[in-house]
């Protein structure tokens, strides 16, 4: 039986998205692409203006080995570390509290509260940017990694409520009455009923704002200078040497200072995927 017109037509636009895929991903992965080549490359390489070439020599080895034991990539690391899982920590906590309140207390102000944290996601960072580090200034918090986990959390936790709230006021209201009628307490009811039904949206949030923190580099730069504070995303910075780039170590830093991220995704993959999904399909 030879082919309908509909279906010839079906089988051709899905010869075209499948032969689009692989160009689509190659221009996505193109950047990255051309980091990890830059970093196994050799200063000479760049020197003699071989930006796109093969490399010279396989120099991953030495490179790799220079972020490594010859910086403070290493400090910058830490630094990253002492910063996003605090800052994590504490804005996953408070906009678990906030959704609660805000998903399951009715109450007049209640819509009002909420738009104000919908507002904040709204707000350019660098309209804040002078006012936030003359904040820091004062307070003493200016090159701290204190001042930035602090202001870190302030920023995210808008997000993070909305996230949470929305999630809480999608949970069967009925297990918060059952609770209820049998006399439990309102923090119980949270700790024990609400909580363990939120850790798929916890585990989706975590990973969201782990990466965002991470990744960071506008509030780095403002709020930060030097090794004793700086994270990772602007201790790279710092390869750049007094007339030239270090592209090469840069590249090598940058796919160092990636990892993490990338790490932390695929550890919680399956947890972040049903965050997302979760009350999709009914």
């Amino acid at each position: 039986m030879f082919p309908t017109p509909i279906e010839k037509t079906s089988r051709s636009w899905q010869l075209t998205y499948q032969s689009l895929i692989p160009v689509a991903l190659i221009m996505w992965l193109l950047p990255l692409i051309a980091v990890a080549i830059f970093s196994v490359k050799p200063a000479t390489d760049f020197t003699q203006g071989n930006y796109w070439g093969l490399p010279g020599s396989f120099e991953a080895f030495s490179n790799y080995g220079q972020v490594f034991f010859n910086s403070d990539m290493p400090r910058y690391m830490l630094n990253s570390v002492l910063i996003t899982v605090p800052t994590v920590i504490g804005a996953v906590a408070l906009s678990c509290l906030a959704g609660f309140a805000l998903g399951i207390y009715k109450f007049r102000s209640n819509i009002w509260i909420f738009f104000l944290f919908v507002a904040g996601n709204f707000v350019p960072f660098q309209i804040l940017m002078v006012p936030v580090r003359d904040l820091t200034l004062d307070m003493g918090l200016y090159n701290t990694k204190t001042g930035l986990v602090l202001f870190h959390v302030a920023f995210q936790t808008g997000f993070c409520t909305l996230f949470m709230r929305n999630f809480i006021r999608a949970l069967p209201y009925e297990l918060i009455e059952a609770a209820r009628v049998e006399g439990i307490a309102e923090w119980r009811i949270f700790w024990y009923v609400v909580l363990p039904l939120m850790k798929p949206a916890i585990a989706a949030l975590a990973v969201l704002i782990f990466t965002f923190i991470w990744n960071d580099y506008f509030w780095a730069v403002v709020l930060t200078q030097g090794a004793e504070s700086q994270p990772v995303t602007a201790g790279i910075t710092s390869f750049n040497a007094q007339f030239r780039a270090a592209y090469h170590l840069m590249s090598a830093g940058s796919i160092v200072a990636a990892l993490p991220p990338v790490a932390m995704f695929f550890l919680m993959q399956k947890h972040f995927i049903a965050g997302l999904t979760l009350g999709a399909v009914k």
